[in-house]
């Protein structure tokens, strides 16, 4: 019985055809030469077809969750090459998830005497490679290699079920945007702040990847101010400031992360100092309550909205709003138990908390 095709995936083929090769040119015209192929609008229609029915099946229980990579086995870094090439379906795909489900193993896909086909696996790809990779039931994400090894990969576009979002790449041009969104769109930063900024994106990622929920205040080093939006003692407060974030280990970004999940506020000052944890936010006395945010996505067509911070995600987001209104020197990370992700900051040119959703940039 031939199933019914993912409408998506034919909307957005087209789109993405053209952001790959406008992003193609524009390397080439750099000196890049070692570029990965492009897909055709036909081919991005395939693979993203069979992956979102794939990620709906179940194997052995488990939902599959996969990475395919558009790319010939000639252009893969030890690859992995299977002797029958396996069809590009769902029911494939699916078989063959628990062998690649974890980080940075891709499933290559090409096509063989005019069918696609998988053809083994990869860990390594070439810059601007397509990528779709299956993050949960009906949610995809398709990505490409940006050639830099502090951040391998930019997100393009979202699919979950029959919405699609873009990223938008101008993003980051909008008065105010913050140095992590920057990054996270896969521009390159200055060096004065490069790796303060990607030990923030690695703790944003860490923070949404235990799935508990959490938030993290990042406040001024050389004032105390913070402590009058704060309830005294903090539960787990540490007896000196522990600081060990700036070389980006990933093991202490992930500790630090992990603390998040605890009830209450993880505290750390600019220079990465961790002061503690389960810190309770309360407002700040003779301020008012924050009643409005601004509230953005880097997504095209997203336009700005002025909500109460509870339609963001509940008690977690309003306490992390009150915060930056307080103190309006500091910022807040906020990761939702359902994957959303939000920075609080304050915005002068507003004169009031401006909420960036960063969830399309973080799958």
């Amino acid at each position: 019985m031939q199933r019914e095709a993912y409408a998506a995936a034919r909307t957005i083929s087209l789109k993405l055809h053209d952001y790959f090769a406008r992003h193609r040119e524009e390397a080439l015209r750099r000196g890049e030469r070692e570029l990965a192929p492009l897909p055709d609008a036909e081919t991005i229609e395939a693979i993203i077809d069979a992956a979102f029915w794939a990620s709906l099946r179940r194997e052995e229980g488990y939902v599959p969750k996969i990475s395919l990579a558009f790319l010939s086995p000639h252009q893969a870094i030890h690859p992995l090459i299977l002797d029958r090439p396996l069809p590009l379906g769902a029911a494939a795909l699916a078989r063959v998830s628990p062998a690649v489900e974890r980080p940075g193993i891709h499933l290559g896909v090409w096509r063989d005497q005019g069918e696609m086909c998988v053809w083994g696996t990869t860990h390594g790809i070439p810059i601007l490679c397509f990528v779709l990779e299956v993050a949960a039931p009906g949610l995809l994400v398709v990505k490409h290699h940006s050639g830099d090894e502090s951040r391998k990969f930019v997100n393009v576009a979202v699919l979950e079920g029959d919405q699609i979002k873009i990223v938008d790449e101008c993003a980051s041009n909008q008065p105010g945007c913050p140095a992590l969104l920057s990054s996270l769109l896969g521009f390159d930063s200055p060096a004065s702040w490069i790796q303060s900024v990607n030990t923030m994106v690695k703790l944003a990622v860490s923070m949404r990847a235990h799935g508990r929920g959490g938030s993290l205040l990042v406040v001024p080093s050389n004032t105390g101010q913070w402590r009058e939006s704060i309830v005294q003692p903090i539960p787990y407060a540490v007896s000196s400031p522990y600081c060990d974030l700036a070389p980006m280990n990933d093991s202490v970004v992930a500790a630090v992360a992990g603390l998040t999940a605890v009830d209450g506020a993880v505290v750390l000052t600019d220079r990465y100092e961790l002061l503690g944890f389960g810190a309770k936010i309360v407002r700040r006395k003779g301020w008012p309550q924050v009643e409005q945010v601004t509230m953005t996505e880097p997504v095209e067509g997203a336009r700005p909205a002025l909500v109460h911070p509870e339609q963001l995600g509940g008690t977690r987001h309003f306490s992390a709003a009150q915060f930056i209104r307080d103190q309006q020197d500091a910022v807040a990370l906020v990761a939702s138990q359902d994957g959303r992700f939000t920075i609080f900051e304050w915005s002068s040119r507003e004169e009031m908390v401006h909420a960036h959703r960063l969830d399309a940039l973080l799958l």
